[in-house]
């Protein structure tokens, strides 16, 4: 078999199985959990396998023209390098492991086969995007992946708040995905195709004549995608959904998607030196300000979700300074240990029998009840905070090193966007180490109301934890064979800023972890006033009704009643505005949707008032009219003779007068 077939067949795979899963889900209950498993791993197999056969060399490429169009072409075409091969990969492996850790978590969910399918599909469109040569294709790809993420975050429909974040989800990044459609018919209309060799061809030879124009409206979709400032406050709200779509999301698809088509087309990008300047301000405000609200956040999978769009800053900023390898790097580390993260995250919510939302200030007794979930975590969390030998560490590495080069002068990007990125980049170090240390001491060591035991968790939660622990502890060793599967530069760690970098680190998890003895010992003084978790079963059920009981913003409300939280001493006054993530929301609803909420009744008042006026007014007319005339058929002979000879009478007089005045 050919690698171009196998290629095909890595995301039709998960497509038949996701229309086979909703055809037969519920008809044929003992065929979900096969259709939902047997045929991601079979397209992992098969992504593994066309990336051997790929070998970091020479691309596969193939195409057949969809139809004639009459202008410029849409062709079927597979664009398969070594950043398409391995992404293809990672994508398969979380995609996997979230398909068997599901089977597990939402074993008693009613709508477990819905779920399934739409997970095999959401895995189906980023493959999909990852394999394709032609721009109209990918957008396909793109814009699917929208659609499940709308119902999947909406999983628990039920409740008004997760029915509220997926709209939030598809509306936020749909209003980035307009300027980005945009910006792919004028980088068609510049190069006179969709297919990608052919467009980067042309931008080799200068073809393009709005680069700066045509990269803006491309960053557009890419920041709503890949959740980067300012269209970034959906993902947040995103964590409604259950936790295994979160993983889902954050580590291998949707939000990996923008960056993942920057890294495609980063010669369209590098072609504007003021669309690389913008690019690296996004990412350094995203970086920056994300960390920051980690670290006042009381919610687990809300710390984590700051956390990816921090991380998803760093290859942004990757990508700023022209090295779309170092981005990839990182993108490729942070989806195994962001991945770790959340679904450790959901073992947690299991064995506490309550959902995140429930804070980890409410949390007490959980490392001794599931090792596994501590020991996997920590190692995801030491990756995250950059700690060698952990993979983390080189890869966050390589983005700094990328903007020390650029920086310097070293690069054909500009020196102001690798020391935008470089500052604010170790800057995040700081912080990113700070609420790593801080969620592995409240979610493990806390002092708040410990939950009751709800048993072992399943086998397939657990043992999906230990997968995912290999490449967070030891893809970095990749250093020196992929640069050969990239552009060839290197993605060594330089000492300086692995010095700079790791130093900050550790400052960042040691002031935290003495913020957090100090903080300890006052709350001793001080009876604990936290409520006992939420009761329940299973994860999946029990996240459902906590959702229902709390709602998804309590999330943005600093822990109150847990005295010994070190965010609050650490960020002081800063604590509350950080907590509900700058406002950002109040601010957008204040400049964008009550004005335009103002609009519409202002609208529907002209609508109503004045346009409506003359409709009813032209209707109303001829009734009167006919009214009159209606009044006037009587019936009765005698009125009409009279009628007839008085119009005689007047037609005669009238006629009379006439004669006399042209006389």
């Amino acid at each position: 078999m050919t690698t171009t077939t196998l290629a095909v067949l890595v995301p039709l795979l998960p497509f038949l199985g996701a229309a086979a899963g909703l055809l037969l889900g519920r008809r044929v209950p003992g065929l979900v959990r096969p259709l939902a498993v047997l045929p991601t791993l079979t397209a992992l197999l098969l992504a593994v396998l066309v990336a051997v056969r790929q070998g970091g060399g020479r691309s596969v490429d193939a195409a057949t023209e969809l139809t004639p169009t009459g202008s410029v072409p849409v062709e079927l075409a597979l664009h398969i390098d070594g950043f398409a091969a391995l992404v293809a990969v990672l994508v398969g492996v979380v995609a996997s492991c979230v398909q068997i850790y599901s089977t597990g978590y939402l074993r008693e969910d009613p709508r477990y086969p819905s779920y399934a399918a739409l997970v095999s599909l959401f895995t189906s469109a980023m493959l999909l995007v990852v394999y394709s040569g032609d721009l109209m294709v990918l957008l396909v790809g793109w814009e699917i992946m929208g659609i499940c993420s709308y119902f999947l975050v909406g999983h628990y429909w039920e409740t008004p708040e997760a029915r509220a974040a997926s709209l939030k989800a598809f509306l936020v990044t749909k209003l980035g995905d307009v300027p980005f459609l945009i910006g792919l018919f004028a980088l068609a209309a510049d190069t006179g195709s969709f297919r990608i060799t052919t467009i980067l061809a042309k931008v080799a030879d200068g073809g393009l004549d709005h680069p700066t124009l045509i990269a803006v409206l491309l960053l557009a979709g890419v920041a709503g995608k890949s959740a980067q400032f300012p269209l970034h406050t959906w993902l947040p709200d995103a964590m409604a959904g259950p936790t295994p779509v979160s993983a889902l999301i954050h580590a291998a698809t949707m939000v990996a998607a923008g960056v993942y088509f920057v890294a495609r087309l980063l010669p369209v990008f590098a072609a504007s030196g003021a669309a690389l300047v913008v690019l690296a301000v996004m990412a350094a405000v995203t970086m920056a300000g994300s960390a920051l609200a980690a670290l006042a956040q009381d919610d687990i999978k809300r710390v984590l979700a700051y956390s990816t769009i921090g991380q998803l800053g760093y290859m942004t900023g990757a990508l700023a300074v022209g090295d779309r390898g170092a981005a990839v790097f990182h993108l490729l580390s942070h989806g195994a240990f962001k991945a770790l993260l959340f679904l450790a995250a959901g073992v947690i919510i299991h064995a506490a029998g309550t959902n995140s939302l429930a804070a980890m200030s409410r949390m007490k007794g959980l490392r001794d009840r599931i090792p596994d979930a501590y020991w996997t975590m920590t190692v995801a969390l030491l990756a995250l905070a950059a700690i060698p030998p952990f993979s983390g560490f080189f890869t966050k590495e390589a983005v700094l090193g990328a903007a020390e080069h650029t920086a310097t002068g070293h690069s054909v990007a500009p020196a102001a966007a690798g020391w935008i990125v470089l500052v604010t980049g170790l800057f995040a170090a700081l912080l990113t180490a700070a609420y790593a240390t801080r969620l592995w001491l409240l979610a493990f060591h806390g002092r708040g109301a410990e939950a009751p035991d709800h048993g072992r968790q399943p086998l397939a939660m657990t043992a999906v934890l230990w997968v995912l622990a290999v490449p967070s502890l030891a893809f970095g060793l990749a250093v020196g064979v992929l640069p050969d599967w990239f552009d060839g530069h290197s993605l060594a760690p330089t000492l300086t800023t692995s010095v700079l970098g790791t130093g900050l680190a550790l400052v960042g998890a040691l002031v935290t972890y003495g913020a957090w003895r100090h903080t300890t010992a006052l709350a001793a003084r001080v009876p604990m006033g936290a409520v006992a978790a939420t009761p329940g079963g299973d994860g999946g059920v029990v996240e459902a009704e906590a959702i229902a009981t709390h709602g998804p913003a309590y999330g943005d409300v600093a822990s109150a009643d847990d005295p010994a939280d070190p965010g609050r001493l650490l960020l002081g006054p800063l604590h509350r505005h950080a907590a509900a993530g700058f406002r950002l929301d109040a601010v957008y609803a204040t400049l964008f949707v009550r004005p335009v909420q103002a609009a519409a009744r202002l609208v529907r008042f002209l609508d109503r008032e004045v346009v409506d006026t003359y409709v009813r007014g032209a209707g109303t007319a001829p009734r009167w009219l006919g009214a009159a005339v209606r009044r006037a058929q009587t019936g009765n002979v005698q009125t009409y003779l009279s009628a007839l000879l008085a119009g005689t009478v007047v037609l005669a007089v009238a006629a009379v007068l006439v004669a006399t005045a042209g006389a």
